[in-house]
């Protein structure tokens, strides 16, 4: 099997990989110079694109963005069992961090309303993550290792830059951090770490996996640590996005279950569901008259593992189509 995923004759050696992902090898001038130059670029692409709202612009920032370099760095530094590049490569990683979120808070502050962006979708998709931004995460990284240990597939790397997507939720963190909006900052702030740490664990499994570790007689055992730090932020960044995933199928049922409880009354619909700690808020667009409350406060508590408390935001009108 992996011989099928990485060919022998299409394998890296270690000399090239390290080439690749050390940025202290071989011209270490040009491509520290190569690294902060297309990082800021890639920064104040996102960053532009994550305030005008503009998906186009994002994904340009992505393709530019560098910072896999370093991450993949850590991975190999793993592998091989090199303290210097693991440090090297998150010194990077933590200087990059910097510099974009710092870029997102200057330009934040420009803004006539900085609250404006904070509702927009470059925002909000980055703000929630979920399991499957994880699964999704690992899959990518996984992808990203293979097309780095390999010669043939170099040009997959834009496609896995644009799903791994580093840069935009760093900048998305600058922006709620200069607008204000510290818990947003943190959901988006959680999306990249959990990328960044699948992109370390499917380095590592890829390339421990592909015989490099025993290219200069590495032992395996003076890096369980490593493996169990990886582990461990594995589980932390998991944590949230498991939250966040029971609340986005809480958040379904309640809607669901918000909607039958109008189905009796024309007109009337569900326009939002929201949680805060133990509240859950469902706001309603209707008429005046609305069922008896009891019968919803019952199916939400039929619902939900505990007992939450029920709001229910009442909007009385209904929705004008236009033409």
């Amino acid at each position: 099997m992996l011989d099928v995923v990485i060919p022998p004759s299409q394998r890296r050696d270690l000399g090239e990989l390290e080439d690749r992902l050390d940025l202290s090898v071989g011209d270490p001038a040009a491509k520290r110079s190569a690294f902060w130059v297309m990082l800021t670029l890639s920064a104040v692409i996102a960053v532009a694109g994550v305030v005008s709202d503009s998906t186009a612009t994002v994904i340009g920032a992505m393709i530019v963005a560098p910072l896999s370099t370093p991450i993949l760095g850590v991975g190999l530094g793993i592998t091989v069992g090199r303290g210097s590049l693991i440090v090297r490569s998150l010194l990077y990683i933590a200087a990059g961090i910097v510099l974009v979120v710092v870029l997102g808070v200057a330009f934040a502050q420009l803004l006539p309303n900085p609250g404006s962006v904070l509702s927009n979708s470059q925002v909000l998709g980055r703000t929630s993550p979920t399991l499957m931004d994880l699964t999704a995460a690992l899959a990518t990284g996984l992808v990203g290792a293979v097309a780095v240990a390999r010669r043939d597939v170099g040009d997959v790397l834009p496609g896995v830059a644009i799903a791994i997507s580093l840069v935009p939720p760093l900048a998305v963190v600058g922006v709620c951090l200069g607008s204000g909006a510290g818990s947003l900052a943190a959901g988006a702030f959680v999306l990249f770490a959990s990328n960044v740490v699948a992109m370390i664990i499917t380095a590592t499994v890829v390339l421990v996996t592909a015989g490099y570790s025993r290219v200069n007689g590495a032992a395996g055992t003076r890096w369980r640590r490593a493996y169990a730090i990886l582990a461990v932020a594995l589980i932390v960044v998991a944590v949230p996005m498991v939250v966040n995933s029971l609340a986005s199928l809480w958040s379904r049922q309640v809607s669901g279950a918000a909607q039958q409880w109008l189905g009796s009354t024309p007109g009337a619909e569900v326009t939002d569901v929201a949680w805060q700690g133990d509240t859950v808020t469902v706001s309603v667009l209707g008429p005046a008259e609305l069922p008896p409350l009891d019968e919803l406060e019952d199916s939400v508590d039929a619902l939900l593992p505990w007992d939450p408390e029920l709001q229910v935001v009442h909007t009385v009108g209904s929705r004008v189509e236009p033409g």
